[in-house]
């Protein structure tokens, strides 16, 4: 589906929802830490959900709208729809205009009902994703952002070169000034010898990429839906890694994803190494206090 870039706000309400239509009120939501957000009420009822940023950003909502059709695709894990994305020059915003959820009480096994449909989303065909050649598969068409920092998505062969050239290596390059010459040794190491620690994955996946306790919520069916995605072709292990980054799901969603997507017995030694990833975006967000996880992951696997 072709996501509709608008030039106002008002040209994309009249556009997606009908030319008598306006917003007759809006109320701030939560929405993250990077953009505001909005449930604007339409003169009919219709209730639509809006990010905002400044004009510059629009390529947050480009990055967002892409991974969110790409997850709809699917068609197995409840996903937000993209309605629009423009910018206002009169109120100095870009935007997002998105599917508003209004959260029906859980449905009985909330939790095991996630874990299935979030092991059939990693084993959808994802083929196309990154090159429509097969032998490219771990990427994305295009790069996005892993909170606010950019991500690269430049397809790869196997996911090992992604996971070093795209994932670990710009990281480190940004963090650089939080590092000793110790640590710097440990990670060009890690680097030079990440086939001692990770595997190829049987298949290629599709990610949400950023699926933290915050990007899943409970939709109108009372089932898990999934937000604020960083969309990428990767190995599943990624991401189960950051589900458990800061606190994890009850064991009843793992029970339940390895009924359908077998877990390995060794993703526990591998899943500091994939949150590595995260804790050094954290520190190039938000500062040297990650330092200390960040290291505490590198002494593991390096000393």
């Amino acid at each position: 589906m072709e996501i509709l870039k608008a030039h106002s706000l008002e040209e994309a309400i009249a556009a997606l929802f009908g030319d008598g239509l306006r917003i007759v009120s809006s109320r701030s939501v939560f929405g993250g830490d990077i953009n505001d957000s909005y449930c604007l009420s339409l003169s009919d009822g219709t209730a639509v959900f809006m990010k905002c940023n400044a004009l510059k950003n629009i390529s947050f909502f480009e990055a967002e709208a892409k991974g969110l059709e790409a997850l709809g695709k699917a068609g197995v894990i409840g996903v937000p729809k993209a309605y629009g994305i423009g910018t206002d020059q009169a109120q100095g915003i870009s935007f997002l205009l998105m599917e508003y959820l209004e959260a029906a009480p859980r449905i009985n096994g909330y939790w095991e009902t996630f874990g299935r449909e979030l092991a059939l989303l990693h084993q959808a065909d994802c083929s196309g994703f990154a090159k429509a050649e097969r032998d490219l598969p771990f990427g994305f068409e295009s790069d996005n952002y892993i909170g606010a920092t950019p991500q690269t998505n430049t397809p790869k062969a196997n996911w090992l070169t992604f996971y070093r050239e795209c994932r670990l290596m710009p990281q480190i390059k940004m963090a650089e000034g939080y590092l000793d010459l110790g640590t710097k040794k440990q990670c060009n190491k890690l680097l030079e010898n990440l086939d001692s620690y990770l595997t190829e994955p049987a298949f290629p996946s599709l990610l949400h990429g950023d699926l933290w306790s915050g990007n899943a919520v409970c939709g109108p069916d009372g089932k898990a839906w999934i937000l604020d995605p960083a969309v990428y072709v990767g190995h599943f292990e990624a991401e189960l890694a950051m589900t458990e980054l800061f606190g994890g799901y009850p064991a009843a969603f793992y029970d339940a994803y390895h009924e359908i997507n077998k877990i390995d017995s060794g993703y526990r030694d591998r899943r500091d190494l994939y949150n590595l990833y995260h804790l050094l975006n954290h520190l190039n967000l938000f500062g040297g206090s990650y330092l200390h996880s960040v290291k505490n992951i590198l002494n593991r696997y390096i000393g």
